[in-house]
Parts: structure tokens; sequence; C-alpha cells
């Protein structure tokens, strides 16, 4: 049995005060024995054991909760928002109950897995419904909500900064399919938890509102024949109340459904990707593109990098590439198959497709129109489209050959894996956003198997944990006002000098709220890494460069650290001479950290503090044990400002004080 516990080291119990989290150990839900009880049926109620207690559903409201086995209640969902109408009769199944609201034309199944209440809703009505359900987080004022905003948060239901407009929050819609890294939520209390899952992501949203100065969060789902999202799902399961156990949940999942991948596996058939572990990440520009500019990075004793450069009119040459990979890192182009414009006045070489692929690819709107690009520039191309081509047009298998023909053995595929998925309304390449995903997950997995490339792409959903080595954007918990903030280009910088564009080396200041919403450590969560750590490499924002946000670096180096997760910069200029020794130290740092821990999960979780300002993490059985301290204060020794990280075997901590890159191995 895989254990995830918050007892794992004598440390770790030594310290634990009544304000922190419960010591507790958590078995993976997919190795636990189901209940043994079966479904039971009392008038309009379907009783569900599940771990830890039973669950009821009420077939009138859809109101569900449960009675835990210490004898406590809890509501998983309060009554629907949008009434389904009158129950008919419940039947019973070989493992469940099934009921249908014969008004509305949706048919309920209940029924327990492997421990979950596994809720299905399907429409069989001809006209396109939306159901608001389940409505959740009006229980304990001491409630915590989890959200797999970018690497994850939890944030206190009452918290004032986040019930205010200015947290952007309150008020919020976000789409599951593309504005969540997990399908998921959570709530948590005490010792007592509750995760939804919702493999259905597609066509559902997740509105969070303040209630009387408490959040809520109520999921919505669009039923639709058109879009094919006719069925929905909620995994609901109890849990510890650690902040953690959604993700450890949704892990489960992934592994009881055979979707979650392996890095090690990665390693074995793309031996490229090996790289990866010890690497911080980089994008190049100007001289830091050419076979000195890498010998120069590796001269200050950085033995692991990606180095990623724009898809421009100057590529790494071959001899550059070459003196990468005898560095010992990995080099790749940036690409997109996303975006398509006229090629007589196209603004990006990725946007330049041969024959009619534009406009012929555009993706359709329901009235005929184009999907207008990012930022309105061109369109976004059909993925049908081309998977109809490819087998004889070859169009991205030539795109991918003459972007890697220098010897790049990396590729960074932008948005592919972000999630924002079309629907096709062409005649000609008609596709659902189901069909798209599918098309995506297609061509990456070609790239990375077939290519045997080394194989990223943008702020990456857990869907695509499969096919991809690594991902940049999901360790950014995105705040809407950073996209303001960067529109500024007086304070962010703009896209000049070309060696060392602004918008990219400019050193720039968030907003104040922003700040506090993206990299307030109080509120960091690790939901990505508990999920998916072991599968691929975890990278914040590519323009978000470790240098970019000068007054957040001390805590993003501790999250790094904490999360054995890499730092991303840009090269180019005279940035070298500046910040090179930096890098090299931090790197020198996170490299035997990452080597060793990089391919195991993450195991443990805990805050150690009552104000969370002290975390710790561990990875793989006893290989890698990390404790941050982001306060002022000392902590049993541990400055404030500083990291101790402990590998197997190790007398004693490995320290890290990053704003004085004070590293003693």
């Amino acid at each position: 049995m895989h254990l995830f516990t918050s007892c794992r080291t004598a440390r770790a119990a030594a310290v634990v005060l009544a304000a922190t989290l419960p010591c507790i150990t958590l078995a993976e839900p997919a190795h636990a024995a189901a209940p043994a009880q079966t479904v039971r049926v009392h008038g309009q109620s379907v009783d569900v054991p599940v771990r830890g207690g039973t669950a009821t559903v009420d077939t009138a409201t859809l109101r569900v909760t449960a009675r835990t086995a210490a004898g406590g209640t809890v509501e998983l969902s309060a009554p629907a928002a949008t009434a389904p109408g009158a129950p008919g009769a419940v039947t019973t199944t070989a493992d469940g109950a099934r009921w249908t609201y014969p008004g509305t034309g949706l048919e309920v199944t209940a029924r327990a897995d492997k421990g979950r209440l596994l809720v299905t809703v399907r429409s069989t009505g001809a006209a396109d419904r939306t159901l608001k359900w389940p409505v959740t987080g009006a229980g304990s004022a001491s409630a915590a909500l989890q959200l797999p905003r970018g690497e994850g948060l939890s944030i206190p239901a009452r918290d004032t900064f986040w019930n205010s407009p200015e947290a952007g929050l309150a008020g919020s819609e976000t789409p599951m399919d593309s504005g969540l890294s997990l399908p998921l939520w959570g709530w948590s209390a005490g010792r007592t938890g509750v995760s939804y899952l919702v493999p259905t992501d597609i066509g559902t949203t997740l509105g969070v509102t303040s209630e009387q100065g408490a959040l809520r969060a109520t999921a919505a789902h669009a039923f639709s024949r058109g879009e094919g999202t006719t069925d929905y799902t909620v995994a609901f399961s109890l849990t510890d109340g650690s902040p953690v156990a959604p993700a450890l949940d949704h892990r489960a999942w992934l592994k009881e459904h055979g979707q979650l991948g392996s890095l090690k596996r990665k390693i074995a058939a793309v031996p490229a990707n090996k790289k990866l572990l010890g690497a911080f990440h980089a994008y190049t520009w100007g001289p830091a593109r050419t076979a000195d500019g890498v010998r120069k990075l590796r001269a200050l004793g950085v033995d692991r990098m990606w180095l990623g450069y724009d898809a421009d009119d100057q590529p790494m040459t071959p001899a550059a590439v070459k003196a990468a990979k005898e560095a010992g890192y990995l080099v790749g182009p940036y690409d997109s198959f996303a975006n398509g414009q006229d090629p007589q006045k196209s603004d990006a070489p990725t946007s330049v497709w041969p024959d009619e692929v534009y406009p012929g690819f555009c993706v359709q709107r329901a009235d005929g129109s184009p999907e207008p690009g990012f930022h309105d520039r061109g369109c976004y191309l059909s993925t049908e489209a081309f998977e109809k081509a490819e087998p004889t047009r070859h169009y991205l298998a030539d795109r991918t050959r003459k972007m890697t023909a220098n010897g790049a053995d990396s590729y960074f595929l932008d948005v592919d894996a972000a999630g924002e998925l079309y629907r096709d309304h062409s005649a000609a390449h008609p596709q659902t956003k189901a069909r798209d995903r599918a098309n995506r997950l297609a061509r990456m997995k070609r790239l990375a198997d077939g290519d045997r490339l080394a194989l990223g792409s943008e702020s990456a959903g857990a869907w695509a944990n499969e096919v991809l080595s690594y991902n940049h954007g999901s360790g950014t918990p995105v705040h809407d006002g950073l996209w303001a903030a960067q529109r500024d280009k007086e304070k962010w910088g703009g896209y000049t000098p070309a060696k060392a564009p602004g918008i990219f080396f400019k050193p720039a200041e968030l907003p104040a709220a922003v700040a506090k919403a993206m990299y307030d450590p109080a509120y960091r969560v690790p939901l990505y890494e508990t999920a998916l750590h072991d599968s691929l490499v975890n990278v914040e924002r590519w323009e978000l460069s470790y240098d970019k946000l000068p007054q957040q670096k001390t805590d993003r180096a501790l999250l790094a650290m904490l999360y054995n997760t890499p730092l991303n910069f840009v090269i180019g200029g005279d940035s070298l001479e500046k910040q090179g020794s930096e890098l090299a130290a931090l790197q020198k740092y996170f490299s035997p950290l990452h080597k060793a821990a990089g391919t195991e999960p993450m195991t443990d979780f805990r805050t150690l503090t009552g104000d969370r300002t002290v975390q710790r993490t561990a990875f793989g059985d006893g290989t890698l044990t990390v404790t941050a301290n982001f306060g002022t204060k000392a902590y049993e020794g541990l400055p404030g400002g500083c990291v101790d990280a402990e590998l197997k075997g190790d007398k004693k901590p490995r320290r890290l004080c990053p704003a004085t890159v004070n590293v003693n191995p």
C-alpha cells in the first residue's frame, strides 16, 4: 500500500501544533477496500456506502449529506440551484440506484465506486439545459476551499481578501476544462473534508460566490447534444481534511482508469527526457542562442538546463544545439499548431501554413464566421481539419521535421494542452470539444513517442499528463490582473530591444492584490504536484521569469524547492553577466534534489505553524524531505526566507537562503 503520510518523519511528528494539520496517514483511495454495505433506498432517499461513512442523496432536491463513521453529519451538497423537477420512483441496480425527473428529461444513477459516491446525470431531452449542482461550502465557518488554480490554493471561506472584489474570485465562473489545472475542487474543516471530482469537465463550469462574507462554490453543467455533453458525472469523497486530499483522490482516479503518466516510463521511452531532471528552464535571446552562449552558461557550473527559443528568423543553429547537448542540456523550439494567418500579412512564422490551410482549416463558429485567433490575429485552426489531412499532406509532420532539423531534442507546443477547446461547425471538418481534445492528445503523442521528443506545452491540464514530459504554466495561480499589468508596456516592458525584450527582461511590480492572490504562501498548496509530480515536470508561466518579479523572488524560490519544481529564466543580452552566478548557485542546489526525487510522487504536505509560514513536503519513501520558512522568524534553527532539504542518507540538511544565495551543500 502506498501511504500519503503526515507522520513520515520523527521531525514532522515532533512539531505538530494544535493549529496545524492533524497528524494523519492517508492511504491512497485507489488501494483501499470498498465498504461492505450495500445501497439502501428508503422513500425519496438513497444511502450509498462511502469510505468513512454513508452518503445520502435526497432525490427530491439532489441534496447530498453524509454520516461519518465518527457519527458526525457533513453536507456534501445543498439542494440543486436549478430544480431538477419532481422525481420518479427509485429503482435499485446491481451497484446503486436509478431514478428520473420526467419533467426535465434527466436520468440519475448513484452508486458506490471505490469508496466514493459516484453520481451521473444524463439528459435525454432534445432541448439543451443547465444543471447547477452540486452546491457546496455552506458548512462550518472555519471551512477552506481548495481550488486548482495553477499549482493550487486553499482559501479560508471567510477570508476578507478572497471575499473582496480585488481578489477576483467571488463572482467568477471558471470553465473546468480550461480554467482549472485539475478537474476538481474541495472543502475542508478540521479533520473532515469533501473532494469533488468531475471527469466530465467539458461543458462544466465552477462558480464561486460570496454570501454573507463566506465563499461558496457551485458547479454548472450545460447538457448539449450538439456539444456531446449529455452526461455529467461528479465523484464525491469524504476526506480527512488535508488540503491536498482532493488531489490525492484525483491521482487515485487517474490510476484506476489508466490515465496517470509516469516520468520514469517517459525517460525509458525517450532518453532525452532524463535531462529534465535537475534542469532549470530558460528561453534564450540574442547571443545566448549561440554555441558560445551555451558554453558560457556551462562554464558557470550549470549542469542541466532546458533551453528554448522563439520561432523567429534566428533559431538556434546546429552548432548551438550540439553545444547544448554536449553540455547536458535539452534544447528545443517554441511552436504552435493553433493559429493561421494570411501568409502575406502574418506577424508570426508559426502562423504561416502552405496550400489552403488558411483559411480552409479555420474553426467555424455557429454563424459560419471563423473563430478569431489569439488577440484577433487570423483564426484558430481546427484540429480535426489537420487530423483529416495529416495522413496524406503531413502538414504537422513536415512542420516538426523543419523545426527540429537543427538536431533539437525537445519541443514546446503552445496551447495544445491548455484546454481552450473549440467546437467546429464547419461541414468539411466538424468537431466537438471532446473531439478537439482527443485530436490534441493524438498529435502530442505522435510528437513525444513517434518523434521521440521531450514534449512540453502551456498550462497543461491533468488530461494531458500522459503525453507531456514538462509543462510551462500550471505552476502559476494566475489572477486576471496579471493580464492588465502586462498590457502596460511602460511599466511591464514591450518587445524591444530584439536581443532582450523588456516584456521578458524588465523587472516589474505586480499590483498588491495580484501579488497576494498569486504568491502569498499562506494560500498556496501543491494540488498539482500531489496528483502529478512523478508524471511531468511543472514550471511557472514562461513569461514570468525568476528575475521578472523581484519582490516575489524569495517566495518563488522557496516554493520551487518545496515543491521540487524548476525555476524558469530568460537569458539574453547581458543577463548572464548580471544574474548568471545567481542562476548557477540556485541550479546547483536544486539539481541533486530533483535528480533524486523528480520521478517520485509527492507523498507529504503539511504546515508546521498556525500562520502557515513554515511548510514541509516529502517525496517518495523518504527520498527527499523539504522544509521552507516563508516567515521572518527562525523556526527550529531554520531562518526566515530559507529552505532545508534532506536527501535520504544526508547527515545534515542542505540549506538555501535565496535572497543571499547562501548555499551550504
